[in-house]
Order: C-alpha cells, then structure tokens, then sequence
C-alpha cells in the first residue's frame, strides 16, 4: 500500500495552523439532556425524542451546536411550576422555558459551547390521560407534546388561530416523519 500524498516527494506533510480552525456546521447539533421523575411509573423513548427535537431544531433554526433539556414529570411537579411561572394553579401537560430569541438576539455563549435553547417539562400523568382521550399510544402523545413545546421554545404560539394553523402544521410535520400520525 502507498502512503498517502504526492507519490514522488514522499508523505504529505500539512502544517499546523497557529490557531485553531474553525469550521462551520452544516447541520444542527443538538445536546438534548433528558430527565425523568424517578418516582414515575414511565418513560419515554430517548433515541426517539432526541432525533425529534434534533430534526426540529435543524428545520427551524438551522446549522449551529446547540443544547436543550426535557424534564418528565408529575402532576405535582408541573402544577407548582405552572402557579411559579404562569400564575396558573392547575396541572397542564407541557410548560416551555425558552432562552432563544427567534429575532436572532442570543446570550453571550464562550466559544466552543452549545447555544442553550430553553427547557420543557412534559406532564407523565396528562400525557398518559391525553394519549387515552385522543386514542392513540403514550409515545405518540410524549412525542406530540414534545414537539409542542420544543415549538414554544423556537418562538412558536397559538393564541391567534392563523399562528395556531402554522404551529399544529409544524407538530404534525414533526411527528409524520417519525411515523407518529394520528392514528
């Protein structure tokens, strides 16, 4: 076998840059840290979450390395933090917390650091009680209401019913390419 390089002046010797290259994603990357209430009776699948959120975040905000944490959680535990932060006494299924600005406005990140997109807390107990109303699988719903939220933390809402077609669009896109239809 040859070596590699220039087959008359021997092996190609490249010199090193006195800083470091920088190069430029072409894709999305996206460190999803997944938790779960231990205290559950569930779960969810996290190859399948992370590759939707991964898919959605390329889609939407494109090339760059960015973080994003997805908690699984207790009716207990979502009510406090809907009263905290919403000023709602109620459970509700999913809560988003997002850091990114859609106007392209971001923190300070050092180089090298994922650019943090937000959290979202996804209720156990409404999910399971959802998936049984609208007659499809725990997974799907998980999936829907991830997607839901990791929308919210993009920018997306649904208070006007234009804005409310455009984000149900993008969650159905979503979950089809993962299968999960409305069954």
């Amino acid at each position: 076998m040859r070596p590699m390089g220039p087959s008359c002046c021997g092996p190609l010797v490249m010199p090193m840059p006195e800083q470091p290259v920088r190069l430029t994603a072409l894709r999305a990357v996206v460190d999803v840290e997944l938790a779960a209430d231990p205290m559950l009776d569930g779960g969810w699948d996290a190859v399948r979450i992370e590759s939707l959120v991964q898919s959605i975040v390329e889609r939407e905000v494109g090339p760059g390395h960015y973080s994003m944490a997805l908690y699984l959680v207790g009716d207990d535990e979502i009510r406090a933090l809907n009263r905290e932060h919403r000023g709602q006494d109620a459970h509700t299924d999913v809560l988003s917390f997002p850091l990114h600005d859609p106007t392209g406005m971001r923190f300070v990140t050092p180089p090298d650091e994922p650019i943090a997109l937000g959290d979202v807390v996804v209720s156990w107990p409404r999910a399971l009680e959802q998936a049984r109303e609208f007659g499809h699988t725990p997974a799907r719903e998980i999936a829907y209401l991830v997607a839901h939220g990791v929308l919210h933390v993009l920018g997306y809402d649904h208070e006007r019913e234009a804005d409310q077609r455009v984000m149900r669009a993008r969650e159905e896109e979503s979950l089809a390419a993962f299968g999960l239809t409305r069954d």
